[in-house]
């Protein structure tokens, strides 16, 4: 047997960079890498030999690193991923909300940690975790429960197993999500004999599995016994790449959709069939319809308690509930009637045996009206006060284009983006399974690199910019172009309106009401222009429309400030969210909050 004597991280760099999927793209793009003690010799030196076939990227922050990889993988619907390394200690731990993040979402990347010394001769080492009861353990078990995959690289030749494993698991659209193998340091520099065929390339398929026939029989008995049935379009939609078959599907048999956050942009806004967003962040319409729907069909959704209002949107007395999704664990949930099954595979089927069986139509009048209110509540204000996040919305959806994505993840915009955001077709990128701050300006840079035709508009508030902004930096240094619109209600104004709403009174949310000596004057611009980006204010709407126009001539980031209203203003849409409400307390407002919270926890239902 022919073999190559290659250290374990040569070895796990070129065994990588000849992984591809079935375009015959490296699967593993390449890495973001921040070195250490932990692997700056081992996998560094690795790495530096590989430029040319396996790319390594600098960041700032190994969570914002993962951030982007994680943007970039879900842009390419998971069919492409990155890699992410981070020296043993705080750069490992510094990845478990990235880990989380992806694993909420079921979105792939492939973290590598250094780790202690495997031989254990100098222990401990500097910034080694310790558990004195567990000589086994080190920073990296932090990583498992947020890992789809993990594994603790320990001899050399373990890599031949543990790399197939994760690829195996990220290319797996059932259980696809974050792969982590904690690699020693040691470890990373000790040479053994490979066999030379481990590194002949390897294609990885993602599979479509087909429908079980008595799964899809009895789904089809429920629609045939519906009267008003509707579909909630979710994320597996999308990484199924069902998009044409759904929309097929609905317009044959005069089914209405809606869209969850991740599902949002799967069908153009302008289609008759496509009522919105359901649930806490959902068009009135949308709601509507889903109180009146008699079988609710979730195709590629987890049925995440926005999208169910906190499972009181489903409001039909006799309704009953479908769920279509590739892992048994999400279809199953809230006794819904499982199809376990690729979206697209189990769409066309359902289809061939409903024959040609319609349902009446929607109130095509209502879908009109609430366009026409929210054309109110985004359009250019005619007074001197602060603009509202709706607002803002509107001046940058004037501007938009047929390739405009928009994107977010955490704060009062992901609410107001799918409620009245009208995407293109692939033109929403929302981060709401984890909403997490901080994913924003990394995730936009992770967007704009895997599909660089897109004109991508990342809408941040200033809590979220304040807690990430550095691969601001990085996307300076790679000239990577895209457009920060950062509205600034000077603290967490999402949040405080919830206080707010829940009878609180507004403490430590907003900086006027934190406990701090002076009041912060925060430039952003300044700060933004430190970093390299080219930043500017836009002192009211119409100036932020004419900076939008502006910037798609810049091969650099832009970063666009304009001062927002934190407060509740006029909104259209929404619904209840469980967010429980003191049984006790001192104040009027919160007693009230309580007596309405009762109100609606009666109404729930949980299967």
């Amino acid at each position: 047997m022919e073999t190559i004597r290659l250290t374990a991280a040569q070895a796990m760099v070129k065994w990588l960079s000849v992984q591809t999927n079935e375009e015959g793209e490296r699967f593993i793009e390449g890495i973001w890498a921040i070195f250490g003690h932990g692997n700056v010799s081992g996998l560094g030196e690795a790495l530096w030999h590989a430029q040319d076939s396996f790319p390594t990227w600098r960041g700032q922050n190994e969570q914002t690193m993962a951030h982007a990889a994680i943007a970039y993988a879900k842009t390419r619907r998971r069919k492409r991923a990155q890699a992410v390394t981070s020296s043993i200690g705080p750069g490992s731990t510094n990845l478990v909300t990235a880990a989380a993040l992806a694993h909420v979402n079921r979105l792939p990347v492939l973290l590598i940690p250094s780790d202690i010394f495997a031989g254990r001769g100098p222990d401990p080492v500097l910034q080694q975790i310790e558990d004195f009861d567990d000589g086994t353990v080190s920073a990296n078990d932090a990583l498992k429960p947020v890992s789809r995959y993990f594994d603790r690289i320990m001899r050399p030749e373990q890599i031949m197993t543990a790399l197939p494993r994760a690829l195996g698991m990220m290319t797996d659209p059932a259980n696809c999500g974050p792969a982590t193998l904690a690699f020693p340091q040691d470890v990373q520099a000790e040479a053994w004999d490979y066999p030379a065929d481990f590194f002949e390339q390897k294609v990885w398929r993602i599979r479509r599995p087909e429908p079980d026939p008595r799964e899809v029989a009895q789904v089809v008995a429920l629609l045939k016994a519906a009267s008003r049935p509707m579909i909630v379009s979710g994320g597996g939609v999308v990484y199924s790449e069902a998009e044409g078959a759904l929309l097929a599907f609905a317009k044959t048999h005069n089914i209405p959709l809606v869209e969850t956050q991740a599902g949002k942009g799967a069908i153009s806004w302008e289609e008759p069939l496509n009522f919105g967003s359901p649930g806490v962040t959902g068009s009135a319409v949308a709601n509507d319809v889903a109180a009146e729907t008699d079988l609710v069909i979730g195709v590629g959704t987890r049925f995440q308690d926005f999208t169910t209002g906190s499972w009181t949107v489903f409001s039909h007395p006799g309704r009953k509930l479908v769920s279509i999704n590739l892992a048994g664990y999400d279809a199953a949930k809230h006794a819904a009637l499982p199809l376990v099954a690729d979206a697209r595979q189990a769409i066309r089927a359902i289809d061939a045996a409903l024959g040609d069986k319609t349902y009446a139509g929607q109130d095509k009048d209502r879908r009109a009206a609430w366009f026409d209110a929210t054309d109110v509540l985004c359009a250019a204000p005619n007074h001197d006060d602060l603009p509202t996040d709706a607002q803002v919305i509107g001046a940058v959806q004037r501007q938009a284009l047929e390739n405009t994505v928009a994107m977010c993840a955490a704060g009062s915009m992901p609410g107001y983006l799918q409620v009245l955001w009208r995407a293109s077709p692939g033109g929403y990128h929302m981060e709401y399974g984890y909403s997490c701050m901080g994913y924003e300006v990394a995730g936009a840079m992770g967007v704009k690199l895997a599909a660089p035709d897109k004109e991508v508009i990342c809408f941040v508030g200033d809590g979220s910019y304040m807690m990430a902004n550095s691969e601001l930096a990085t996307a300076v240094m790679r000239r990577v172009p895209f457009t920060i619109v950062l509205t600034d209600n000077r603290g967490f104004g999402c949040i405080n309106r919830l206080q707010m709403g829940c009878g609180g009174a507004e403490f430590n949310n907003l900086y006027a009401s934190c406990n701090v000596e002076q009041q912060p004057q925060i430039d952003f611009v300044a700060h933004a222009g430190s970093m390299g980006a080219f930043a500017e204010k836009a002192a009211n709407i119409a100036e932020l429309e004419a900076k939008i126009v502006a910037a798609r001539g810049r091969d650099i980031p832009t970063v666009i400030v304009i001062d927002t209203t934190p407060y509740p203003t006029h909104e259209e849409g929404g619904h209840w969210w469980d967010v429980a409400v003191p049984e006790v307390s001192e104040r009027r407002e919160v007693n009230e909050a309580r007596e309405k919270y009762v109100g609606m926890t009666i109404k729930q239902r949980i299967n």
